[in-house]
């Protein structure tokens, strides 16, 4: 019988995945901006004829080459526009589900008629940061979201505040300043295997969605990567095994995502790609090695919650890749279903980060999906190492014995240590914009 304080900690646990696994239509990024000029039109009343946007240096890196779903065009520019002309307001990551070829048609109209303006990268401490001021005969309409992709702390009309919020609502599950993190990964594994099947069949939906996206990315879109591969294991010059496929399946998605396809990716801590490295691996893993619904629920439920876990210690957004970081998720579910156990597991992501701990967020775009292909190898190679019983040792570079420390030593790179490498490749970034 579980007592009082795991009842909990599993209900927060719950919690935690309904609120951080959700869908989101097109690069996260991108939809923050077109949400606050959705909701900026929705205030004015009337399309405006003058859109101005500033953006955090990291929105700005992962907006500026990423495709808008439904319109065929890149950039923060064409988000903001679409925004305007048929983003839905109150559909979160959703916003531009509805919009139309007409839509699109007048978004096109618009840009080069207003102005619509991506101004310097706003000097502000939040790394996730969005604003739009959208203007008409003598009204205004100003929206700023922070801290959380859809996160609305301003709405303000013809200069009076109709709205305003200081602090992130939801559960806090890793203080700041806390010494001791709120989960650990054994209490992850536990839940996992452990809580009844009912309180988490929810998690299937992301099989099923990111399945869908799969599917379609398959067709070519961006890149390519995941239609290629299956072109060469028809070729024989890649075998059709269980790497090639969680990759095959993992950059598909990956490249219908970043090319603007019209399907919604099942999101993890507010990214699609993240999202789809925490399942496509797993579910490329249950089909090939024939496992029952239950374990796909439980592997899923694993993978997610690790993903979230390693995700807390970390900005949002960074200069260290998180699809690598949301594999370790996916590797930690595919050495359970490979007959792994905690110990196992705890090599696993030891394995992941010995690895893979390097490859940089050079912004959102089409190589994403090659970052995700890699991701997923590394995930499927650490776990059979993991069987096997073969781990990085704890003296060598950030990993400890401890997995929970080395997930820790790996926030403390992305969170300190990485400073200077995002601030330039942001950098790198604006001159070749400036340059076009």
């Amino acid at each position: 019988m579980r007592n009082t304080a795991m009842k909990a900690q599993w209900t927060d646990f719950i919690t935690l995945l309904k609120r951080e696994v959700v869908p989101a239509l097109g690069c996260t990024e991108p939809m923050s901006v077109a949400l606050a000029a959705a909701n900026c039109r929705k205030l004015l009343g009337e399309t405006p004829t003058r859109i101005s946007v500033w953006v955090s240096g990291n929105l700005f890196k992962n907006g500026m080459g990423v495709g808008v779903p439904g319109t065929g065009m890149i950039g923060l520019p064409v988000a903001a526009a679409v925004g305007i002309t048929g983003g839905n307001p109150d559909a979160g990551l959703e916003v531009l589900k509805t919009l139309t070829p007409e839509q699109v048609e007048a978004a096109k109209t618009l840009l080069p008629v207003i102005k619509v303006d991506v101004k310097d990268v706003k000097d502000v401490p939040d790394v996730l940061y969005a604003e739009v001021l959208a203007e008409v005969e003598g009204h205004s309409a100003r929206v700023v979201i922070c801290t959380d992709h859809t996160r609305i702390i301003l709405m303000e009309k013809d200069g009076e505040v109709l709205m305003e919020q200081a602090s992130a609502p939801g559960v806090q599950i890793q203080p700041a300043k806390s010494a001791k993190p709120a989960m650990t990964l054994r209490e992850i594994v536990d839940f996992a295997l452990e809580v009844p099947l009912a309180e988490i069949d929810f998690i299937r939906e992301a099989a099923t969605m990111n399945q869908a996206l799969a599917d379609e990315g398959l067709q070519g879109y961006g890149l390519k990567i995941g239609k290629i591969l299956t072109e060469q294991v028809e070729r024989k010059l890649l075998s059709d095994d269980l790497m090639t496929l969680a990759m095959r399946l993992s950059s598909a998605a990956s490249d219908a995502r970043m090319d603007g396809a019209m399907l919604p990716a099942m999101s993890n801590s507010g990214s699609g790609n993240q999202g789809i490295a925490a399942t496509m691996p797993v579910v490329a893993a249950a089909r090939f090695l024939k496992a029952s619904d239950e374990q796909l629920t439980r592997a899923l439920v694993m993978s997610h919650l690790v993903a979230i876990y390693i995700k807390t210690y970390q900005n949002k957004l960074s200069a260290l890749c998180a699809a690598s970081t949301a594999a370790m998720g996916a590797g930690a579910a595919i050495t359970w279903l490979l007959g792994g156990q905690y110990q196992q597991i705890s090599h696993c992501i030891n394995n992941m980060i010995g690895d893979v701990s390097g490859i940089i967020c050079d912004g959102a775009g089409s190589a994403c999906s090659m970052k995700v292909s890699t991701s997923t190898s590394a995930a499927v190679k650490s776990s059979l190492m993991a069987i096997n019983n073969l781990h990085v040792p704890q003296s060598e570079g950030i990993v400890s014995d401890d997995v929970d420390q080395t997930i820790a030593n790996l926030g403390r790179l992305s969170k300190e240590g990485m400073l200077d490498t995002d601030i330039e490749i942001i950098n790198i970034m604006r001159a070749k914009q400036q340059k076009q």
